[in-house]
């Protein structure tokens, strides 16, 4: 590996926010001037193929990476207006999920869940907002 994949692949470990291409890049040049775009996505194409990294789509219309964890599940809940992913684990899902897929005769081994939702305001509780979310969608 070269000296600017490597550089690459640290900006891609140390981030916790699911960079697209061209925040890998600025992130990457800062550290390494002499880093392009195109050995940017050369690098990611590459790790993509190796498995070490994850190609997310979570909308907005730019691929965004994360490193693999084998054997780790969590799950993305995404922010549509600001485009914010927060990472969760749900133990429970993952059994549940386990248990559909043995019983339509599968062995479980992976799986992808992407939440979108909008962030409720702080002072309307649950079940409020979704009177009001009702209340708009019979009003169209």
């Amino acid at each position: 590996m070269t000296g600017q994949r490597r550089v690459i692949a640290r900006v891609l470990s140390d981030a916790d926010d699911h960079p697209d291409v061209e925040e890998l890049y600025r992130r990457a040049s800062a550290l390494d001037s002499r880093i392009s775009v195109a050995t940017v996505y050369r690098t990611v194409r590459l790790l993509e193929e190796k498995g070490i990294l994850e190609r997310r789509d979570f909308g907005g219309g730019r691929a965004r990476y994360e490193a693999t964890e084998h054997g780790r599940h969590h799950y993305h809940l995404i922010d549509v207006d600001n485009g914010k992913v927060i990472e969760f684990e749900d133990p429970e899902h993952e059994e549940l999920m386990r248990r559909v897929a043995e019983r339509l005769g599968f062995d479980f081994v992976s799986m992808r869940l992407e939440l979108f939702g909008k962030k409720r305001p702080q002072s309307q509780p649950a079940g409020k907002a979704a009177q009001t979310a009702k209340r708009k969608g019979a009003a169209s």
